[in-house]
């Protein structure tokens, strides 16, 4: 475990945007329409862009793992039931692959490298550790959300995949914000927690 950003290399590292889609985020996306924003959410695209910069001008990597609901007979998207009783919204052509919901956030765009995820974990059953691997990227700080979802399950995996994780406090964001300070503390014991201004001012100085 790194236990601080001067144990990172720029080249070798990753911010890793997790579910920063249209259709989480975007007022017109499906959670939007729905009305299930919440304020540790919405802010996230806007606190990010600023870094996303600065992470390709430092020569390090923009990687988004992508929600993705998988079209099934007659394009109707197979929607796991928990998630089906959690989002009843949800239908067909929400987090479509290549549609507009589906994609990365336009102020966080490109992406570097981009899979599509279909579970909590962006590493269950896609091909982000051979494209990370390929990539020489063994360093990654997370942001996006939910802290107590895709994120704290996609850094876990990665974390015994042998990666170094940090974690940004201020580039994450849950449906509650004791949901998303209980997942930050719990990430702690393996990844190193920070914050945007400190990733900014590390690329700077690196």
């Amino acid at each position: 475990m790194a236990t601080a950003l001067g144990d990172f290399t720029p080249a070798n590292t990753a911010l890793v945007l997790v579910d920063l889609q249209n259709d989480f985020i975007h007022p017109d996306g499906a959670y939007g329409r729905a009305g299930k924003s919440a304020p540790l959410i919405s802010p996230l695209a806007g606190r990010l862009a600023p870094l996303t910069k600065a992470m390709r001008a430092a020569g390090s990597w923009v990687v988004s793992t992508q929600f993705t609901l998988v079209p099934m007979k007659n394009g109707e998207p197979y929607i796991a039931p928990h998630l089906k009783a959690l989002r009843p919204f949800l239908k067909k052509g929400d987090f479509m692959p290549g549609g507009w919901g589906q994609a990365l956030f336009d102020t966080l765009a490109p992406a570097d490298i981009s899979v599509e995820k279909v579970a909590y974990s962006a590493f269950y059953m896609s091909r982000l550790e051979f494209a990370l691997s390929h990539a020489g990227i063994r360093h990654l700080v997370f942001a996006g959300i939910v802290t107590n979802g895709g994120v704290a399950s996609t850094l876990r995996d990665a974390h015994v995949r042998g990666f170094d994780c940090a974690v940004l406090e201020d580039g994450c964001g849950a449906f509650s914000d004791q949901a998303h300070h209980a997942a930050l503390d719990d990430m702690s014991s393996i990844a190193l927690r920070t914050t945007i201004t400190a990733v900014s001012e590390w690329l700077n100085g690196a």
